[in-house]
């Protein structure tokens, strides 16, 4: 893949070098310091050990309550792609051992719950994500995450003059559901139905709704993906801009906007800043009828240009 060319053009046009990064140490740490804002997900451990004699290069868990394991091609001949493969298979036989992380690292007040049980409910384990950091990829690595039925992505960085890091996601696969991965565990909370409960009875009016809106949605840009988690559905690019909860005759939308700048409209749009929801985003808004999508683009617009 050629590389990204960026220039200054402050006092003339000067072209900034590019280069990889010492990625044992250097990358790794600034990435890890800065998961949060670079990829949405918070950062747990480095270098955790597992059981099966392996060593995940970083791990946390993302803004959706999902697993995600990092790894990080350190040369031209590593297969991090299966590295990842290895440590996921471990990851999801040993639930235990990543609760007990998650409380350690951010305490049972942050994560929003009251007993230590409940922690199996906040945890998305139908969705847990590996994410591959390089400097570059081959076609064949490319290829060979559609043939899986794991929720890969395969993230590029540039660095250049020591001061400006750039990643692009040049590929990304989507499992709809880890099969059999909650087999062992039934939430303790029976109330909440799952997203796709939820989706398989409502109308085929709303159903038809729900796909003008995705269509919508990802028809912004490539860099756009749906993930369909066990609770709620997520728009993202890198980070979610969009997520999705069905109730019976009416879509929630939250968007990731700046609160304030946004008009509100009593049963259309709301600020829930301060309130709890299923998914991130601070804006809600009420989907009924193709007239409230209509009235909803601009503001699903923007949540895609300001994220």
């Amino acid at each position: 893949m050629a590389n990204i060319k960026l220039f200054s053009v402050k006092d003339g046009i000067k072209e900034l070098e590019s280069k990889t990064v010492t990625l044992e140490k250097n990358l790794q740490k600034i990435i890890e310091d800065n998961m949060e804002t670079f990829f949405g997900v918070t950062f747990l451990k480095s270098e955790y050990v597992t059981t099966n004699g392996g060593r995940m290069d970083s791990i946390g868990i993302d803004e959706n309550y999902c697993p995600v394991i990092f790894e990080y091609k350190r040369n031209q001949d590593e297969n991090i792609i299966n590295q990842g493969l290895f440590y996921l298979d471990w990851l999801v036989n040993n639930k235990d051992s990543f609760k007990v992380l998650v409380i350690e690292k951010l305490g049972i007040e942050k994560l929003g719950i009251k007993k230590f049980n409940e922690i199996f409910d906040k945890i998305d384990w139908t969705a847990p994500r590996i994410i591959c950091i390089a400097h570059d990829f081959s076609k064949y690595d490319k290829s060979a995450i559609n043939q899986m039925t794991r929720n890969i992505s395969l993230i590029r960085y540039e660095y250049f003059n020591n001061e400006y890091l750039m990643f692009e996601q040049v590929n990304e696969n989507i499992s709809k559901r880890v099969e059999g991965i909650e087999k062992n565990h039934k939430s303790s909370n029976s109330q909440n139905t799952t997203f796709e409960e939820n989706y398989n009875n409502i109308s085929d009016e709303l159903k038809n709704l729900y796909a003008e809106l995705q269509d919508y949605i990802l028809g912004h840009g490539d860099d756009v993906s749906e993930h369909r988690l066990k609770f709620h559905s997520a728009f993202k690019k890198i980070k979610n801009i969009i997520c999705v909860t069905i109730s019976k005759n009416q879509l929630y939308l939250y968007l990731k906007l700046d609160a304030d700048t946004v008009e509100y409209e009593d049963g259309f749009s709301e600020n829930v800043t301060k309130k709890g929801h299923l998914g991130t985003g601070n804006v809600k808004i009420i989907l009924k009828n193709k007239e409230d999508l209509n009235k909803a683009k601009d503001l699903i617009t923007r949540a895609y240009n300001e994220n």
